[in-house]
């Protein structure tokens, strides 16, 4: 029998994800973003995940589209098909659904960027609340200038608001290579880690995130989106309007419990 192509294990309220494709570095197959919606839905499902961590197993964190795959089918394509279709509705029942499946989890998400995150994999490693990077890793975008398309699962999206327009276009357009540690340095990731201590430090911070509010990822996100187009007085008017709502909350009045007992705060889960 197989392995799944996805593997799935929580571990301490923490939903560990592994792509596990890692004898072709964790390619976009069909296989690998069904295991990835399926995830997905486990964890939406059960309440007991307050968490989640995303990685991949092997040397590819992941290679992004399954090239091989494509040129198999376009030998393949019956008469009135086209790859391009194909591809086009892989993206809207798949590929995109995990995308925004990962950016509205219920719960923090970190990315554990184990290795080279290429082509789609490029912006599926930046879809965490939280991405850390072994020093090994590298980000890569082929489609311009490899490929002669666009980049896709919302890496220019999510490469623009991180560090600007320029370096994103500098990325994507020459298909420079670029290392684990100077992606943290540009406020790309949030930190590089040494390959041997990648996984327990993404459990580490997974496990800090798991004891937050049930609520505050989803009231955190919003705020982050907001800023992104909010003048300074719109942004004030929302934060004016989530405290006033916020600190009638339960969570509130634990964290006050929490500091006049000189105590660590207990938070409900979700």
């Amino acid at each position: 029998m197989s392995e799944p192509s996805v593997v799935f294990e929580v571990i301490d309220g923490v939903a560990r994800v592994t792509l596990n494709e890692a004898e072709r570095m964790n390619p976009l197959s069909e296989s690998l973003q069904a295991g990835l919606l399926d995830a997905l839905a486990r964890v939406h499902e059960d309440k007991a995940i307050r968490a989640m961590v995303l990685t991949g197993r092997g040397r590819g964190f992941c290679s992004g589209a399954d090239l091989k795959d494509f040129s198999q089918r376009a030998a393949q394509m019956p008469p009135g098909d086209t790859l391009g279709a194909y591809v086009g509705r892989m993206m809207k029942e798949t590929g995109n659904p995990v995308l925004l499946g990962l950016r509205t989890l219920p719960v923090p998400l970190v990315c554990a960027v184990n290795g080279a995150a290429a082509g789609g994999g490029f912006g599926l490693a930046l879809a965490g609340d939280i991405v850390i990077a072994a020093r090994s890793a590298f980000f890569y975008s082929p489609f311009v200038p490899a490929l002669g398309i666009v980049p896709d699962f919302a890496a220019v999206w999510a490469g623009a608001r991180a560090i600007g327009r320029a370096r994103t276009a500098g990325l994507v357009l020459t298909g420079h290579k670029l290392p684990a540690e100077k992606a943290a340095a540009w406020g790309l990731i949030w930190d590089c880690v040494d390959d041997d201590q990648l996984q327990d430090e993404a459990m580490a911070i997974a496990r800090q995130l798991a004891e937050l509010p049930a609520h505050a990822i989803a009231e955190t996100r919003a705020l982050l989106d907001a800023a992104e187009r909010a003048t300074l007085a719109e942004q004030l008017e929302l934060e004016r309007q989530r405290q006033a709502e916020l600190i009638d909350g339960e969570s509130f009045a634990e964290g006050v419990r929490a500091f006049t007992e000189r105590r660590k705060p207990r938070f409900r889960g979700r």
